[in-house]
Order: C-alpha cells, then structure tokens, then sequence
C-alpha cells in the first residue's frame, strides 16, 4: 500500500468504536487520535498507536489528518460539530434527521468551502446506501411507487423515549414491518398504505420496583410522533432478561420501487434492496469509513463543498484501482 490516509475521530460511543473497527479492516487508512469530550484519561481505545485528546486539542491536529470522522448524534452534537470542523478538517458525519438535512448542507458546505475542504455528509444506510437505491430506482423507473420500510430492529431513540418515562428502569423498542405490507408491495399492488398499516412497535420494559405497569404501558402507547401512530405492544420483563435476550442493537429494512413499463404500462418491475444488520453502529461505521476514502480523494483532486452519498461515484468509495474495478467487479 503505498500510501494511508490519516484518519481522526471525534466521539468515541457506539458508532466511534464501530469507526475504529472498521479502519482495522482497511490497510489503507490508519487511525491517528480520538477526541473525546470525556477525561482523555477516562477513554480506552483498541488501538494502540492512536492517540485520546481532549476536544480543545482538535485544531492543533489540522496538518496531521486526512479526514475527521465525526461520531456524534443528530439532535445537537453534529448541527454545530459538522460546520465548525469543515472549516479545518475534510469530514464525514452521520447526519440522519431527513427534514434537516438540506439546512444542514447548506450550513456545511458554507464552512468547507471557506476552508478548502470536502465535507460528506448523511452518510449510513438511511439516508446513504437507502438513498442511493431510491435514486437508482427512481431514475430507472420514472412509473413507479416508492416504499421503505425499517427493521426488524433496535430504535435507539424510541428505546430512549420510553426509558425517560417515570417508572421505567431499562427497556428496548423493536421497529417491525408489517409482512402483509411488504408481501402487498412485492406482488406489485402499489398499496396506499398509512403509518400504522407499514410498521409496528414491540416494547420491552423493566419497570422501578412499585412502578404502575397500567399506567406506563397507556404512556408508551399514547406518545405523539413516537407510539400513538402504531400498534404497539408493551413487553414487562426483568432486568436479567432484558440483558440476556435484548442486548444486541440489531436493525436493517427494505426499499423497494414497484414500477411498469411498455407503451401501455403493461409490464410489472419490482427493485429491491435490504439490510439483515447484527449491528447497526457497526454497519454504519463502515459505510462512513468507505467515504472517507472518498472525502480524501475528491480533495486531493481539489474539490471542496458539500457533498452526499448522491455526488460521489462509487468508485471513489473503493480501494480498488479502476482498473481492478473493471477486471473484478464490472
């Protein structure tokens, strides 16, 4: 390999470690620091030649990365974290609150173009790798309906708005899809199909000792924008067995496009793309660390800006040169 992109990560929760495990699994990028909000002292990494800073320490490392992989979530950390290191560093973030993402590429690209670089933004598999196959799929088949559907899997910020009600100790959503749905969409009917009728919700919980079951099932299945769209089920288990069976953060989902073609539409086409995750932050992680090969190449060709998963070629993704691409994989 003759050369290794020199990679930084800022954040070191679920999907930081998923970061620092798939660079293991890519010879050309090598781990240089982590930075972390935490006591650096506090933070233990797997890698043994990459360093822990503080934060505060982030801008004495602007001549010494490649790229910064940002880890933090959507809600607050990467509105300001996303722009401010665009100024200094080629990025790739997670981005994943889809009404927002247009305001968040405008204020990114913003920043990176001040500062020379190339920022890549709402990379994952929703939006990302979900993103890429409604486009295909859309270009591909102008007639046509799109439908997505999520799990069966972990919601991590449904788990977290039970676990906020009172009385609730521990608990784990599951997102499913309905299988009547997706067995309508795959047969070709184009069903007009409402929220309820795509997804249901599966909840187990461990209640506080003398917590009102009563009462916390009809909050979780009563919650606007969360449960009160859904059936919902409501699970009451103990700690051990939310441990032993519900410890893992599975997730994947569907896309699919039902289209026609033909001068009278008389001829049915169905696309479809699914995930089977056994770790969701793992997954995403290495769909972060594939673009950040990208970030690192589209720099050093000088372009700079904003970008999604849409403006860069698949090529820029791989390790591969083109010529292996069109020997091995065309």
């Amino acid at each position: 390999m003759e050369k290794k992109y020199r990679v930084g990560i800022l954040g070191y929760g679920n999907l930081g470690r998923g970061v620092e495990c798939a660079i293991k699994q890519n010879p050309d990028l090598e781990l240089l620091a982590v930075f972390t909000r935490r006591n650096p002292e506090d933070v233990k990494i797997l890698t043994e030649t990459a360093k822990v800073c503080p934060v505060s320490e982030v801008k004495g490392w602007k001549e010494k990365l490649d790229v910064m992989i940002l880890c933090g979530g959507s809600a607050t950390d990467l509105p300001k974290q996303s722009p401010e290191m665009a100024s200094m560093f080629n990025i790739v973030d997670s981005f994943d609150t889809h009404a927002k993402i247009p305001e968040h590429y405008k204020n990114v690209d913003k920043r990176a173009k001040e500062g020379g670089k190339t920022a890549i933004i709402s990379i994952g598999w929703d939006p990302g790798m979900f993103s890429l196959n409604r486009l295909y799929a859309n270009a591909i088949l102008p007639e046509g309906k799109d439908y997505t559907f999520w799990g069966k899997g972990v919601s991590q910020g449904h788990s977290d708005a039970i676990r906020r009600i009172a009385g609730v100790k521990n608990a784990k959503q599951y997102t499913i899809p309905v299988e009547e749905a997706l067995n309508a969409v795959r047969k070709g009917e184009n069903p007009e199909l409402s929220t309820r009728e795509k997804h249901t919700r599966e909840c187990f919980v461990v209640l506080e000792e003398g917590a009102d079951a009563a009462k916390v099932e009809e909050k979780i299945k009563t919650m606007p924008n969360y449960f009160a769209d859904y059936d919902t089920t409501v699970h009451f288990i103990s700690e051990e067995e939310l441990l032993r069976d519900h410890s893992g953060i599975p997730h994947g989902g569907f896309v699919l496009r039902s289209g026609a073609t033909g001068w009278e539409k008389e001829n049915r086409h169905l696309i479809e793309y699914s995930l089977k995750l056994d770790s969701n932050p793992e997954f995403t992680s290495c769909v972060l660390v594939a673009y950040a090969r990208a970030a690192c190449r589209m720099a050093e060709e000088g372009q700079s800006g904003c970008k999604t998963a849409f403006d860069i070629a698949p090529a820029y993704l791989s390790p591969k040169s083109g010529e292996e691409l069109r020997a091995e994989l065309l």
